[in-house]
């Protein structure tokens, strides 16, 4: 398979996430951001083991757990928590700080180099966001904000780390783990903080069949399958497509007013990417003069 088709393929993961917004507010009860983020990930993580029929062997159960963690438990619930007590902007704006994370983590985990054409697409990608959804109303709230960069930092750690810890099985099978745990580890959360889910409705599990089957095993398959076969560094700025859907979502959907400086930031999002993956090839070629801040080449793990 082509490295542009991989690039397709890892960006509809982020793409589909910016549907979650609209599926959660139109189609799911209100009040329950935990519960939802467990009947997300657990039944999702079911049916695919059903599918793969594959346990973690004892060695990798450890790793798994981390993983389920830090790509689930922990950043759903501070997601969910920065979205109660952050405007949405201030929340999508300090989330997109992660892209800037995968890099420097990257380095320190994977030995990955750092291009300064990494970072400059990694903050204009930030600052695209900021003028996506960013508004002059926007407050600021301690809790919500360090909420939202522990989300931020705990996704950044899980995309490096499910590069560096790849299990001899299937990106399926390794999503299935991981959507599993995470699930696991989000069922005493949400007992003790939203007791009284009430009886969903056929709206609300269409809402919650969407968000798990697609807006969870779908696009997390792609998402890990993009990180094994492109490395993280590669993949992490198409997280910008997840706020730049959702907005341009409401716009075509709710009927949500789009204005000039929006417009702008979709332009400045998409240039973003598009450096972040000059940069990347770039970094990989032997014949690349872009200047590096550190050596290059990654270690082998």
């Amino acid at each position: 398979m082509s490295r542009t088709t991989d690039l397709c393929l890892t960006a509809l993961a982020p793409i589909i996430w910016g549907s979650s917004y609209i599926v959660t507010t139109e189609m799911l009860p209100d009040g329950f951001p935990l519960t939802v983020a467990l009947l997300r990930a657990l039944p999702a993580g079911l049916i695919l083991l059903l599918v793969v029929r594959q346990l973690p062997p004892a060695g990798w159960r450890t790793r798994v757990f981390i993983l389920g963690a830090l790509n689930f438990a922990v950043f759903w619930s501070m997601l969910f928590v920065a979205a109660y007590r952050l405007p949405g902007g201030v929340a999508a704006t300090l989330g997109a700080i992660q892209p800037l994370l995968v890099l420097f983590l990257a380095r320190f985990a994977l030995g990955s180099g750092i291009t300064m054409l990494g970072i400059v697409a990694a903050v204009s990608g930030l600052i695209g966001v900021a003028m996506l959804v960013l508004g002059p109303t926007s407050s600021l709230d301690p809790v919500g904000i360090a909420a939202a960069l522990l989300g931020a930092a705990s996704m950044a750690a899980g995309t490096v780390m499910t590069r560096k810890w790849q299990p001899p099985v299937s990106p399926l099978t390794f999503t299935a783990w991981q959507l599993t745990t995470g699930g696991l580890l989000l069922i005493p959360v949400a007992l003790v903080a939203e007791p009284g889910f009430p009886a969903p409705s056929l709206t609300n599990l269409a809402g919650l069949v969407w968000l798990g089957l697609i807006g969870a095993a779908l696009t997390y398959y792609l998402w890990f399958r993009g990180i094994a076969r492109l490395g993280p560094t590669t993949v992490t700025s198409f997280g910008f497509l997840s706020p730049t859907s959702a907005v341009l979502l409401g716009w075509i959907i709710l009927g949500e007013a789009l204005s000039s400086l929006q417009m702008f930031g979709v332009i400045v999002v998409l240039a973003s990417i598009w450096l972040g993956q000059r940069a990347a090839r770039l970094k990989a070629s032997p014949a690349a003069i872009q200047p590096a801040i550190t050596d290059p080449a990654p270690r082998t793990t």
